[in-house]
């Protein structure tokens, strides 16, 4: 039998001590062993985007990378990021848009939709798309999410949406 392994990190600033399996992907960490549970587990290999987190300033799927691989990281959740107030903005104009639907993959749309901002402020609805393309939405057709998206940016850069 394999023994748990410590990891030490901070998740949405705190930190967080355990001991874990070796085999633990982070996704599972953060639902089951710290109650995070916007972190949605969909495909469970890395290509819905619904267990999308924030890994040290960049976007992972937290359903391929190991807890273990986080020790000593810098980990982001949605709870994180609502919060904080980070995303609050992003997560109004989905809800005046109509783009959250079931919600089951809001969570992750909302990490990867704040990572395009962070990076490109001014994005077009092409890059909007593009920056969205790994995370799958199932109920809305995604026009709504690129209008939430896009309203944002205009938002954040001082003009009306």
């Amino acid at each position: 039998m394999t023994a748990p392994i410590p990891i030490s990190l901070h998740v949405n600033g705190e930190r967080v001590d355990a001991h874990v399996l070796p085999r633990l992907n982070l996704a599972d960490f953060l639902r089951e062993h710290l109650h995070l549970t916007g972190t949605h587990v969909g495909c469970e290999h890395g290509v819905c985007g619904a267990c999308t987190v924030r890994a040290d300033d960049e976007i992972v799927r937290a359903c391929l990378m190991l807890a273990v691989q986080a020790d000593g990281m810098s980990i982001q959740t949605i709870e994180g990021l609502s919060d904080s107030g980070e995303v609050g903005d992003l997560q109004a104009a989905f809800r005046d848009r109509n783009a959250l639907q079931c919600g089951y993959c809001t969570p992750g749309m909302l990490m990867a939709a704040q990572d395009l901002l962070r990076q490109h402020p001014e994005p077009s609805r092409e890059r909007i798309r593009e920056h969205l393309s790994g995370n799958y939405c199932r109920c809305t057709g995604y026009q709504a999410i690129v209008d939430a998206v896009e309203a944002t940016a205009l938002s954040r850069r001082g003009r009306a949406a």
